[in-house]
């Protein structure tokens, strides 16, 4: 059974992690001093057992398993999954964590059981997390970290940090940043929030960031910025969650109108991604609506010459989500979009708004959206 992510403290985490770790070890030896061939269980990683429900508001794994049994075929996977959570255990009990990119080059010196390359150390981290996953755990808990840390932020929020040498509380303003912002760190879990905010603004590009950040249309609307830089990593999403969770705040989405912007980068901030919906639950943001650019902006704000062609890849990419995302096929309203986007032939960037003066997004457009949210889609 999967259990709801724990919301313990580091070291009732880390006894969890341990936990786990004995449990699965215990099972492996039991079965060997049985005369038996030991297995682990592990959930099924697989787009068919994935599935979408709109209450729920993310894509999810089901309770599909596959077993690793130590046999001839796969004494090598078998070998390198104990010494990955060997690694995981002394990682957690010496308070030291690795990189996914490290984790691979430890296991050099693991002699026959060793990673011939990334992908396949990948793939081994992958099922662990999705082990641990199914006890509310997460791969950073697990003491991996991704390589990539999260976008910037401003706005009206004090995350609330830990000083590493004194452990003693330290606020960060992320309206005092100056002319820079909070950068979101690899990890995230142990940070806190207040904040007086309206909503989040999640924003696609880095140069659109800026604009607002620098102009600070986040004091003028009393919310939050987050710089999403193209398909937001991890750290991005569970910040954002975590934060929209404590402070209680709607999440907007602003992002180019093209069907990469839709299907990949809204998507993903959304209900997550079907290679990674073992973590889902703790990564994505079903709150989030999306506030533009929509195709019918291209219409209202008259931006039909500020527009560029759909090309193969994109009327592909476009198709396949009215065909093949269970996201989209479970919303109608993004269904219309979709095709009238395909309809209409063309895309459009956010910085297509630029055609009516460098601060239109600022002065027009943002402020007679947030007007009408009920008509963002969802």
């Amino acid at each position: 059974m999967t259990k709801h992510r724990s919301t313990g403290t580091s070291e009732e985490v880390d006894c969890a992690t341990l936990a786990l770790i004995h449990q699965v070890a215990a099972a492996v030896k039991a079965a060997i001093d049985g005369g038996q061939l030991p297995e682990i269980h592990l959930p099924r990683r697989t787009l068919d057992n994935v599935h979408y429900d709109v209450a729920t508001g993310y894509l999810e794994l089901g309770d599909g398993e596959k077993h690793r049994t130590l046999d001839a075929s796969t004494v090598r996977t078998f070998a390198q999954t104990l010494r990955l959570m060997a690694l995981c255990k002394e990682l957690v009990e010496h308070g030291d964590f690795a990189t996914k990119r490290e984790a691979y080059y430890v296991s050099k010196n693991w002699g026959d059981c060793r990673f011939r390359d990334q992908p396949e150390s990948d793939a081994v981290l992958d099922d662990l997390e999705a082990l641990a996953s199914t006890q509310g755990l997460l791969r950073d808990e697990l003491r991996f970290y991704a390589e990539e840390h999260g976008g910037s932020v401003a706005g009206e929020l004090t995350v609330i940090d830990v000083e590493p040498e004194s452990g003693g509380r330290l606020e960060i303003d992320c309206r005092r940043m100056g002319a820079g912002s909070y950068s979101i760190p690899r990890s995230v879990e142990h940070l806190r929030f207040e904040s007086g905010a309206r909503f989040v603004l999640a924003i696609e590009t880095g140069g659109m960031f800026q604009r607002l950040a620098t102009h600070r249309f986040w004091e003028r609307e009393r919310c939050i910025l987050v710089e999403m830089a193209g398909v937001p990593t991890r750290a991005t999403r569970r910040f954002v969650r975590r934060l929209s969770d404590a402070c209680k705040v709607p999440v907007y989405c602003f992002s180019d109108c093209d069907p990469y912007g839709f299907a990949n980068i809204y998507r993903t901030l959304k209900v997550g991604s079907g290679n990674a919906a073992h973590v889902n639950r703790f990564y994505s943001v079903p709150q989030a609506r999306f506030l533009g650019v929509t195709p019918q902006d291209i219409v209202t704000f008259g931006l039909e010459d500020a527009t560029h062609p759909l090309d193969t890849n994109d009327v592909k990419r476009a198709k396949d989500a009215l065909s093949h995302d269970p996201f989209f096929l479970a919303e109608p309203r993004w269904q219309a979009a979709i095709e009238q986007l395909i309809r209409m032939g063309v895309r459009a960037e956010q910085q297509a708004l630029a055609k009516w003066g460098l601060n239109y997004v600022i002065d027009e457009y943002l402020p007679k959206k947030l007007a009408h949210p009920e008509a963002f889609l969802p």
